[in-house]
């Protein structure tokens, strides 16, 4: 890849070159394999193509993503990972037969995710991972076909229960985010101290060792706390979803 100035000012694809980089899937598909090009700016000789059903612009250094993306309206799978995006499009919503679409390892937040991403009613992966997002819209929810969702490695609090309600959801990553714990899941830890503590034999202070004091002090410390914290209630997240490009083909 490019480095320093050169990397920042992006290599220049033509036409040509991007014709010879259409291949062929194994199922029949014609994908577009621009990654780890060099790419700084989506070509706009890329319309001249826009019968594509895959587009690959992964491993390069893109900060934006043009508007007429929805012009690619038989595009399938987006893989847009690895790159240096801030914000998507609100004319991705358009993208009415994509059933793909990666954006991990970007630069990504709250506000760089467009309410029109909703509206991609065939959508069934979605890769938001290794990105700075501290919250999701809930209408995310609306997309009742996804089956797997990436938001590993985040700023998330908390996941709104429109998305973990999805019918059709598999597979949910939220690793490595501050998610506060469940009501229930407080409430459980809050209950195993108590019988814990509950356990405990009552002693005098003095006949106990200097570890053991410090042990129960400890304990109690922890019950005090437990009791004194209140935490919004939210849905336990599913897990498993694979690597940041678990979608590219």
């Amino acid at each position: 890849m490019p480095k320093g100035k050169s990397a920042t000012k992006g290599k220049k694809i033509t036409l040509k070159v991007a014709k010879n980089s259409i291949r062929i899937t194994f199922d029949g598909r014609r994908r577009l394999d621009l990654s780890k090009m060099g790419i700084a700016v989506i070509p706009k000789c890329l319309l001249k193509l826009c019968d594509v059903e895959e587009i690959d612009l992964s491993r390069n250094f893109i900060r934006k993503v043009p508007d007429w993306i929805q012009r690619f309206q038989n595009l399938r799978l987006l893989d847009l990972h690895s790159n240096q995006i801030e914000k998507l499009p609100e004319s991705i919503g358009q993208l009415q037969n994509l059933l793909h679409l990666n954006v991990s390892n970007n630069k990504l937040t709250a506000k760089g995710i467009p309410m029109e991403l909703s509206q991609l009613k065939n959508l069934c992966q979605l890769n938001l991972g290794l990105n700075a997002i501290e919250a999701l819209p809930t209408t995310i929810g609306a997309l009742k076909e996804l089956k797997e969702v990436g938001l590993f490695d985040n700023n998330l609090t908390t996941v709104p229960s429109s998305i973990l309600e999805l019918p059709k959801l598999k597979k949910l990553n939220t690793k490595r985010n501050p998610i506060l714990p469940t009501k229930e899941e407080l409430d459980a830890e809050q209950k195993e101290t108590i019988q814990r503590v509950e356990n405990l034999y009552l002693v005098s202070e003095n006949n106990l060792c200097s570890p053991c004091v410090t042990k129960c002090q400890a304990e109690r410390n922890k019950l005090n706390k437990l009791k004194n914290v209140e935490i919004p209630l939210t849905k336990k997240a599913f897990t498993n979803l694979v690597a940041p490009n678990s979608i590219a083909k």
